[in-house]
């Protein structure tokens, strides 16, 4: 008979990568239904089937482990808006599709709850702003630095231009949240970015 493998023994790093993970995913989940207030470590810990004890080796508390779950929406929003802007070959277009993209995520009600509702008051507006620079900020100037080049203005400083357009992202976010009518709102603010972005391309 042939001999059994015996299945392969995970290490103690992707064990913990695991349970955080599971961590993750089961806050994810309960932040976005039931919101950060109404949200225990006590039920996250038993929806990921972990301690409470392990869920505290992890993270020190409610506030850390909601900030870990904004910053994996974060990075999850990136990696699809990134996935939009490298299917366009212009620049501007590309930059143009990403931010559709961004507002069509924004039309998810988990998403809402979790970075425009609670994330304001949970993590406080400064770090907020600087989770929020390390994804959104970053690839929007990355965009238009992109863009500028194709343009011929390789030198020109798009700080700010990349701060009013962020700015106004957010913003467009919050009015599709509290719109009535969301998919006429994200029409409309469709129609105002691709003003945006078709008047820093010049």
């Amino acid at each position: 008979m042939p001999s059994e493998t015996k299945p392969e023994r995970r290490t103690q790093r992707q064990r913990s990568e695991a349970t955080t993970r599971d961590l993750l995913e089961a806050a994810r989940e309960m932040f976005a239904r039931d919101g950060y207030g109404a949200t225990s470590l006590e039920a996250v810990a038993a929806e990921a089937n972990v301690t409470k004890g392990a869920l505290y080796h992890h993270f020190a508390g409610k506030r850390e482990l909601f900030e870990a779950v904004f910053e994996e929406e974060e990075r999850r929003l990136c990696a699809a808006l990134a996935d939009v802007h490298a299917k366009h070959a212009d620049p501007v277009e590309a930059a143009y599709q990403g931010c559709r993209a961004f507002l069509d995520a924004s039309l998810d009600p988990a998403v809402q709850r979790i970075t425009l509702v609670d994330a304001p008051s949970v993590l406080g507006w400064q770090r907020l702003r600087e989770i929020e620079a390390r994804y959104g900020l970053v690839m929007i100037k990355e965009g238009l630095h992109k863009a500028a080049a194709a343009r011929g203005a390789a030198g020109r400083d798009v700080d700010p231009a990349a701060h009013l357009l962020f700015g106004a992202l957010c913003e467009g976010a919050m009015f599709l949240a509290t719109a009535e009518d969301p998919a006429s709102a994200k029409r409309k603010l469709e129609t105002e970015l691709e003003s945006l972005l078709r008047a820093f391309a010049g």
